[in-house]
């Protein structure tokens, strides 16, 4: 079995299961909008992927640019030093996608909370307006449990 409908990259207007081909957010660049779509930090994509190369043979490749074929695209985009590591681990292409698809699936298969359903929580417990929320998720940088902590320190103010 391989991906048949292997998405184009990120970078080339690919859908969001092409994060699997994309190599760190290390500049500004399309990876940073699929990013946002699924609920993800660059951060959090970085700990997916090195996390999936400890688990798979995705983590061999020294040679390659990030040093990992973790990091690598797409097999249809020539790359000699991706190609040169596969045919020395043995690895068929087919075998690469099988696998750049099964972390194209934990990737996209990431559900974290909406902001809009933290902030409705927000509101809703801490009896403010679902703006007021929204203003303290994002002066909070979106870490729900640090607007927790600064709106439960409110509520203990005004209780006096």
């Amino acid at each position: 079995m391989t991906w048949e409908d292997a998405p184009s990259h990120i970078c080339r207007g690919g859908d969001i299961r092409g994060l699997a081909f994309c190599c760190p957010p290390v500049k500004p660049c399309p990876i940073l909008n699929a990013l946002q779509e699924v609920n993800l930090t660059p951060k959090e994509y970085i700990e997916i992927k090195t996390q999936f190369a400890k688990e798979t043979r995705l983590g061999e490749g020294a040679g390659t640019c990030f040093g990992s074929l973790v990091w690598c695209c797409k097999p249809s985009k020539p790359c000699p030093l991706r190609d040169m590591t596969l045919k020395n681990m043995g690895m068929s292409h087919d075998e690469y996608l099988d696998l750049k698809k099964e972390l194209s699936e934990r990737l996209v298969g990431v559900k974290k909370p909406d902001p809009d359903e933290k902030a409705e929580a927000l509101a809703e417990t801490f009896n403010v307006t679902k703006l007021e929320a929204m203003n303290i998720l994002n002066e909070c940088n979106d870490d729900l449990r640090a607007a927790v902590k600064v709106l439960h320190a409110r509520s203990l103010e005004n209780s006096d």
